[in-house]
């Protein structure tokens, strides 16, 4: 699974159309089957796509609860905390993405879905917490 790109360049109305199509679609997967992985990782990552952060944020929990050790889930559950203010939850959600295995620290340091987290005091706190965070220029 890849990590969550929060696409900032505006979709077209036709992208939008496809996008929501394309949601209703998984959403209709997931109801029949909530453990599907990849119809929620898609449809999680679509969510974010579309903007509709609390929504992907629900989809990424439900990921934590059926992969409670995958670093991936974790961090874009990270992600879409950052992504809905949430920066307590969004920096202990790191934490336990780097503790499961986590360690592309360079795109960590440049996702867009973590800026605001970034701008935040406690992702100071993180960059003295974990080795190797900070082994790059910011």
């Amino acid at each position: 699974m890849a990590s969550k790109k929060n696409n900032a360049r505006k979709l077209s109305p036709t992208q939008r159309r496809d996008l929501d199509i394309e949601i209703g679609f998984l959403e209709g997967l997931v109801r029949r089957d909530g453990r599907c992985l990849e119809a929620l990782q898609m449809l999680g990552d679509d969510y974010t796509r579309r903007g509709r952060f609390k929504d992907g944020l629900g989809i990424d929990r439900q990921l934590t609860s059926l992969r409670p050790d995958d670093p991936l889930v974790h961090y874009n559950l990270a992600c879409s905390f950052s992504l809905t203010r949430q920066f307590a939850e969004a920096a202990d959600a790191l934490r336990r993405a780097i503790a499961c295995g986590y360690r592309d620290f360079k795109w960590l340091r440049r996702d867009p879905d973590l800026a605001s987290l970034r701008k935040h005091s406690l992702f100071q706190n993180l960059r003295e917490e974990i080795p190797g965070l900070d082994s790059e220029p910011r």
